[in-house]
């Protein structure tokens, strides 16, 4: 996981590529989001805000497709992220979302307003739901600018 202090900061070390502006496109669209609605842009990103406490809390979440990206507008929260190879399999990986569920323990780490998390395909992550939290979660392809099976 790597950890941002702010936009203008991801701005400047992902300012390369398709992908990356429209990560950047969909944030400064949030003024004119609804929460928990899936939002798109092109083939390569879907976006939504969240507000609230994390619901998963138990397992970790991985994913092999897409990688999430975590913008944060309010609050702070909890993150425990551990390589996947270092957990054990709760459930398997399953193709239709993207996500495979795993137990283990891994390094905490606390995400605050203005922060931007980009969560790596190596490792699964799981929220503490300590507290409520409004974020921007962005899930990019891990292709560029495609999906392969299309």
């Amino acid at each position: 996981m790597i950890i941002l202090d702010n936009l203008e900061q991801f701005k400047v070390v992902y300012r390369d590529g398709r992908k990356w502006n429209r990560c950047v496109e969909a944030i400064e669209n949030i003024g004119n989001l609804k929460d928990d609605i899936m939002y798109s842009i092109g083939d390569s990103l879907v976006y939504m805000i969240e507000d609230g406490i994390a619901k998963n809390t138990e397992n970790f979440v991985g994913n092999r497709r897409y990688f999430d990206i975590h913008y944060y507008l309010e609050g702070r929260e909890t993150v425990e992220v551990a390589d996947k190879s270092d957990l054990e399999s709760v459930q398997a990986y399953s193709d239709e979302t993207d996500r495979e569920y795993l137990n283990g323990n891994g390094q905490i780490h606390q995400l605050c307003e203005g922060q931007v998390a980009v969560f790596d395909n190596s490792k699964a992550y799981k929220f503490h739901g300590d507290s409520r939290v409004r974020k921007v979660v962005l899930k990019v392809t891990i292709e560029d600018g495609y999906f392969l099976n299309k």
